[in-house]
């Protein structure tokens, strides 16, 4: 955990999705801490059309390239979130040559009591995971 929803347009290949939930998973693992193995990540692939993202005023063209990643997350800091979106525009554009223009991200927070990682346990409450 975190769970990230990683929303794109359609036309990326295998290799390009690979890169990109690389990137996002070395940015969380470096800001949140989490460990390595921690990964869960989930692609949705949207047609032209399908995804309509503005700028919100603030004059950041989007493109094709457009990437939408929502965190479901135990609570952070405001410093880890603030490290967190500066390596994924790092890592995007290093990586992908992905524009800081073309990432959004948001984050809900939730609770220990809000995770079950399977068998029908709650593991953060179990003690299982800490």
């Amino acid at each position: 955990m975190p769970l990230v929803n990683v929303h794109v347009l359609r036309g990326r290949t295998a290799e390009q999705l690979d890169a990109l939930l690389d990137a996002v998973h070395d940015a969380q693992v470096e800001a949140f801490g989490v460990p390595e193995t921690d990964r869960y990540q989930l692609v949705s692939q949207h047609e032209p059309g399908e995804i309509r993202a503005l700028d919100t005023g603030l004059g950041h063209p989007r493109s094709k390239d457009l990437v939408v990643l929502h965190f479901v997350s135990r609570r952070r800091t405001r410093e880890q979130k603030v490290k967190l979106y500066e390596l994924l525009a790092a890592h995007l554009r290093d990586r992908l040559g992905i524009s800081g223009d073309d990432l959004i991200v948001t984050i809900t927070e939730n609770e220990d009591t809000d995770w079950s990682f399977g068998a029908g346990r709650a593991q953060f409450l179990t003690g299982e995971l800490s």
